[in-house]
């Protein structure tokens, strides 16, 4: 695979392989034991997304074109050979095109689970039946040029995560008549998540996870946890899913940093988080801290992680504070009105036409009220938890160093911060200058290890300590680009 950059790098669903595009076509790797399993030199792939570990892929070779690919892969004795009696198996690589779609714009994102398939525009969000790849549903969204989306892997909980759209406060009756119509949203000013129904087609809460606008999401294997992250990048929450109860709020650093990647492992008790600091933090998530008692009144953190990284107030205040969240007792009040309030006003059509209808505004004007009546009648009681939530939150239970780059040969690439299930990072054409070091980070499913692969082709392989935390180490490291070319196939396409 020499004379050739890395596009795009994502694991799939459930961590069991790695998919990596670049400038002369695609790979498939398994993860453990690290193995490639196909590959084709076909087309300028710039994104890829797997179906877990079917032969099914997305693929986008030019931006506006999308191709669902069956990439099968047989396996057939051939004659043997005059050093071995046995038959040397022979693998045979097909791919063939399901579909192609078109889109107006740029697609910036493909997400996958067994039932939807999800296409990112910047400015819409296309929702297909996998089964027949039908156009379920059209969402408007604000303009999303970092794609930050999350869909849930699971087929129960079929969540859509995404920035909740702000619509425009200008009116185009003060635009001259032969201006060109203006978009209906305008970027986010806060970090306001909206969660979908993919199988009812109906959003069914509003989680206000930031003050400022959010760099990165993602949603665990089951649907039911939601973590965020803002642009500030120092505090990271985790939320339940659909009801939008803040469970968790961690501290990856007091110095702003771009998050570039988050993952929960499968058994959603850790989460790993990757930034431009170069220092992928593993958080535990053991008892909620935003459990609720019989009455109501919070509870502090049971179950904290052994390790001592605690941060304390002494250290400065940080960019995003753990204040910075309005409902940040245990849920907001805002997404418990929007919860209940959901049925009757968030239909498909309630979601293009909010400024007509209303119903997110007047949702906004009475989580106000009833927030306001919330904090004058318990201000009293909850004040001492409140402050220890907002002034210590948990610090990482282990960390790893991601190695620098040996070779100022290889491609460093500038990605998008797209995370959650199936989200990748991009990269740049070599040379590309001062470009940091990008990650994408996920648990393995077998063993206590962290996988990390960074935007110059390395894929490297970290053991943690599951009993005390603590800084990992390196047990594996590969390369996704100067790998042979022997494949093993022998478990791909299932």
């Amino acid at each position: 695979m020499a004379g050739q950059s890395l596009n795009f790098v994502t694991f799939n669903q459930d961590h069991s392989c790695l998919a990596v595009g670049t400038s002369k076509g695609f790979r498939i790797y398994h993860t453990d034991p690290f193995s490639k399993i196909f590959s084709s030199d076909d087309g300028n792939v710039s994104i890829i997304e797997m179906l877990f570990s079917t032969s099914l892929v997305a693929l986008i070779l030019s931006p506006r074109h999308l191709i669902i690919q069956n990439t099968k892969v047989r396996l057939t004795p051939s004659c043997s050979s005059a050093s071995s009696r046995e038959p040397v198996p022979v693998i045979h690589q097909r791919a063939s095109v399901i579909c192609e779609l078109t889109f107006p714009s740029a697609v910036l994102a493909v997400r996958l689970n067994r039932k939807r398939l999800a296409v990112v525009l910047e400015d819409e969000i296309y929702l297909y039946d996998i089964s027949n790849m039908s156009l379920l549903y059209t969402i408007a969204t604000s303009p999303n040029p970092s794609a930050i989306c999350a869909l849930s892997p699971s087929s129960e909980n079929c969540y859509i995560a995404y920035p909740l759209p702000k619509p425009r406060e200008d009116r185009d009756d003060k635009r001259p008549s032969h201006a060109p119509p203006l978009s209906a949203y305008v970027p986010p000013t806060t970090g306001e998540v909206l969660v979908f129904d993919t199988i009812t087609l109906k959003a069914i809460n509003v989680i206000e996870a930031h003050r400022s606008p959010l760099c990165s999401i993602a949603l665990n294997n089951d649907g039911t946890l939601l973590a965020t992250a803002s642009e500030t990048g120092t505090i990271i929450r985790v939320f339940n899913v659909p009801k939008g109860q803040k469970l968790y709020q961690f501290r990856r650093g007091t110095y702003p940093s771009t998050i570039y990647s988050m993952s929960f492992n499968l058994s959603s008790t850790l989460l790993c988080v990757s930034s431009t600091s170069d220092t992928v933090h593993i958080f535990r998530l053991g008892t909620p801290q935003g459990a609720t008692a019989s009455s109501g009144a919070p509870s502090g953190p049971a179950d904290e992680p052994t390790s001592p990284r605690r941060d304390r107030w002494s250290r400065g205040q940080p960019h995003d504070s753990g204040t910075e969240s309005p409902g940040s007792q245990a849920g907001s009040p805002r997404s418990e009105t929007a919860d209940s309030a959901t049925p009757g006003s968030h239909n498909g059509g309630n979601i293009v036409n909010r400024r007509q209808s209303g119903s997110f505004s007047s949702m906004l004007r009475r989580s106000s009220q009833i927030m306001g009546r919330s904090v004058a009648g318990v201000v009293g009681s909850y004040l001492p938890q409140t402050v220890t939530e907002m002034w210590e939150p948990i610090r990482d239970f282990a960390f790893i160093k991601i190695p620098k780059a040996s070779s100022t040969k290889s491609p460093r690439g500038a990605g998008n911060h797209a995370s959650g299930n199936g989200g990748g990072l991009t990269g740049n054409p070599v040379g590309y200058p001062g470009a940091p070091l990008r990650s994408v980070v996920a648990m393995s499913s077998n063993s206590p290890q962290v996988m990390v692969v960074t935007s110059d082709g390395g894929f490297y392989v970290f053991n943690i300590d599951m009993e005390h935390g603590g800084e990992g180490y390196l047990v594996k490291q590969f390369s996704v680009l100067e790998g042979d070319d022997k494949l093993d196939a022998s478990s791909y396409g299932s």
